[in-house]
């Protein structure tokens, strides 16, 4: 609203708006003004000069022309704008909007003559890149021309074509003709396609391409809405074909891991065109098709042709990358997981049933146990599936031979907890307990460990052997954490009879002070309870005089404390330190009891022959060759044997070296019955077969007890869920017959197969 007196004046372009009094605006818009005062300005649109749609056309289709021609506009592009606009106020805009259709569709229709073969040049005279050069050219050029066309008629795609929602904007209509004229003739489709695709094949086989070139005609194949239909599904077959073959041929001539980077490179070079040209909604079929035949096609012959030498050679780079691909690929990493398993289960098994490499075993298990973590860990990133697959196959293939791996296991642990092993630190040593026992908890037969395991314990306990004390307690505790208290008590046991000797031992010799003939041989007992300890078998020896009546005085001192307990010697497990003189000096000798009672027999006489010695002291024939053996044919020989010969025959007669040579004051020798014998051996199994008949016994026994009447299918299945080493059915069938005769149940009378508890 404006405040006026009389007249008010403006002025436009072209004369479309004149000055006008209040009294005319009545005659000519014919509206009333109550208050002279205020008025409202009124938009009016004077009658077009003659021809002037027909001229302000013309001029317009001159400078679409010249933008066409790629000439000079003769008019200002303010100018045409205005009367673009001008027309538009006229509402001559569907007219306008038509011609310029025309006038593109026919400028568009001329270009694709020059693809032809007809009038103008043969369509074969070109070569694909110059082709493809043309077709970008003549995109280019269109682009370029209808952005320039919309910008003049810019007013009349802002409105009429913006309100008519089914009319394309101008720059919509020119990708349509340009799709409709040029790109949809299936001659100029077939040879734009062809030759990217040609450019895309050049640059695979290593050969330099214009991306730019490809990345513009893919844009325009995208922008015309034709790219998935004329390109990609061509595209994606090419590819298929190409990478089924290079896939097939590579698989022969090249090894594993060089197909393994073969492939991630193609991949890499797959994503690098994605990422250069290609439109992003081809990436997903591209690289699953490359996967697919590079990789889905060939999973199980990479894998039958190279895992177990990656593996083997610790090929960390490889096997991640294998990983990595296999992931990406459909059932990739089962069917990886799958020869993961099979390959420590048969590497695993070779270390396990090879007799031959009994005696390291153990290490190399450690090792393998490592190596794998370490491609868990790095390789397979940490897959739990892996992970689960590898302790699965571990506990296979390590129960394949029973009780063997157990023993193994146990004796190795002696090695390291035995006093003189100065391989590791008490750091180190703790990791390598620690890995022990991880191999440790896949083993099914725990029980044979705890046999040998104790048996060890006893020697290094008894001997004083052990390394530390604190190495064997926290041994002992992990053991406890893994398998119950149960297992342990025995084990914990010793420790606490070795505690207990030593405070009677203190309290023994204050007693013997007391004594009124002292002895000039000092005495330790160790007290062993029963029950705790290994079975011994007694052995019966003559002893000097002094050492029987030692004993007897400290059978009393014992007994006298505790009456009613029964003493029983082992002499097998006695020690003692000898003092003895050598033309060089005096020496002290550590020696076992049976080498003593054969080097003290040399205070009586010069030379002895074998079976005088087995007659005075009364050691078992095997027994005293071994311990002839380690005085007279190992490092330190005390005793000179003839003849000369590194084994103790019939005939061979000994003598005192008085020779004897040592830079060492007190000399250690090799205590040959510390080593285990084949006997020990069989002994501890049969033992621990034994105490598993037993366990039977009791489990059947206490199932039947609790349910009065079982099937026999139903009692093996609880048995199994019960006891905790392997055993055979076989094995179980004999123990419930051994029961049956021994009227702790019977069969049902009309079913065989059911049994009855026997109350």
């Amino acid at each position: 609203m404006i405040n006026v007196k009389a007249v008010f004046c403006m002025s436009f372009n072209d004369d479309l708006y004149s000055c006008v009094t209040v009294e005319e605006s009545r005659e000519l818009l014919g509206f009333v003004v109550e208050d002279i005062k205020t008025v409202t300005l009124i938009k009016y649109l004077p009658k077009l000069a003659e021809n002037y749609t027909e001229d302000t056309w013309l001029k317009l289709r001159d400078a679409v022309g010249a933008i066409q021609n790629s000439t000079s506009i003769k008019y200002n592009l303010e100018e045409l704008y205005q009367a673009v606009e001008n027309l538009c106020s006229y509402k001559v805009s569907p007219t306008l909007y038509k011609q310029l259709r025309q006038v593109c569709e026919d400028h568009v229709q001329a270009q694709i003559h020059q693809f032809r073969e007809y009038p103008f040049i043969c369509i074969k005279s070109l070569d694909n890149l110059s082709f493809l050069k043309r077709m970008n050219r003549c995109w280019q050029d269109h682009c370029r021309q209808t952005i320039m066309i919309r910008s003049i008629f810019l007013f009349l795609d802002r409105t009429y074509v913006l309100q008519n929602s089914l009319l394309p904007s101008i720059w919509d209509t020119g990708l349509e003709l340009f799709r409709i004229h040029i790109v949809s003739d299936s001659a100029v489709q077939k040879r734009t396609v062809d030759g990217i695709l040609e450019q895309i094949e050049l640059e695979r086989n290593g050969e330099t391409v214009d991306r730019s070139l490809l990345r513009s005609l893919l844009g325009m194949l995208s922008d015309l809405q034709v790219y998935k239909d004329s390109f990609e599904e061509q595209f994606l077959i090419e590819t298929n074909r190409l990478y089924a073959a290079e896939g097939q041929r590579l698989m022969q001539e090249r090894d594993v891991p060089e197909y393994l980077h073969h492939v991630a490179r193609r991949l890499e070079e797959e994503n690098d065109r994605i990422m250069s040209y290609l439109d992003q909604s081809t990436q997903k079929p591209l690289i699953c098709c490359v996967e697919k035949q590079l990789l889905g096609e060939h999973m199980t012959a990479i894998l039958q042709k190279g895992l177990s030498t990656l593996l083997d050679e610790n090929r960390v780079t490889e096997l991640a990358l294998l990983y990595q691909l296999f992931s990406k690929v459909k059932g990739g990493l089962p069917t990886l997981l799958q020869f993961w398993r099979d390959y420590i289960k048969s590497f695993g098994g070779e270390i396990v049933c090879t007799p031959e490499k009994d005696k390291d075993m153990v290490q190399d298990l450690l090792d393998f146990k490592d190596k794998m973590d370490n491609v868990a860990q790095n390789c397979f990133a940490r897959n739990e599936g892996f992970i689960n697959a590898m302790k699965e196959a571990f506990e296979t293939f390590i129960n394949k031979r029973p009780n063997k791996p157990a023993e193994l296991i146990a004796k190795y642990v002696d090695s390291k907890l035995r006093a003189g092993n100065k391989e590791a630190t008490e750091e180190e040593l703790e990791r390598i307990l620690d890995k022990i026992m991880i191999i440790f908890r896949f083993i099914h037969g725990k029980d044979v460990f705890e046999a040998f395991y104790k048996k060890d314990l006893a020697k290094r306990l008894l001997v004083g052997k052990s390394a530390s004390v604190d190495a064997e307690k926290s041994m002992l505790s992990k053991l406890k954490h893994e398998c119950g208290a149960a297992f342990t008590s025995k084990l914990e046991g010793m420790f606490k009879d070795m505690e207990l000797s030593k405070d009677i031992m203190i309290q023994f010799k204050q007693y013997m002070q007391n004594q009124s003939e002292p002895s000039n041989i000092e005495l330790t007992v160790n007290i062993l309870t029963m029950g705790y300890w290994p079975s011994y078998t007694p052995m019966e020896v003559h002893l000097p005089p002094e050492m029987v009546k030692l004993q007897e005085v400290f059978k009393l001192f014992y007994l006298g404390k505790h009456s009613g307990r029964k003493l029983q010697w082992q002499p097998t497990l006695g020690h003692a330190v000898l003092k003895a003189e050598f033309k060089e000096g005096k020496k002290e000798v550590q020696v076992s009891l049976f080498q003593t009672l054969v080097l003290l027999m040399f205070n009586e006489g010069e030379e002895f022959s074998i079976e005088e010695i087995r007659t005075a002291t009364g050691i078992e024939e095997g027994e005293l060759r071994r311990t002839l053996q380690s005085l007279a044919c190992g490092k330190a020989r005390v005793l000179n044997k003839n003849p000369r010969g590194k084994d103790v025959e019939d005939g061979d007669r000994f003598n005192f070296n008085n020779d004897f040579k040592h830079k060492l004051f007190r000399i250690k020798i090799n205590q040959i019955q510390m080593k285990e014998t084949v006997e020990e051996q069989v002994s501890t199994t049969e033992r621990v077969f034994q105490d598993r008949q037993y366990q039977i016994d009791a489990a059947v026994v206490r199932i039947m007890k609790m349910r009065k009447t079982l099937s026999h299918n139903l009692l093996v299945s609880e048995l199994y869920n019960q006891l905790k080493f392997p055993v055979k059915p076989g094995d179980l069938k004999k123990r419930i017959e051994s029961l049956i005769d021994r009227d702790y149940m019977e069969r049902d009378k009309e079913t065989p197969n059911q049994y009855h508890y026997v109350a």
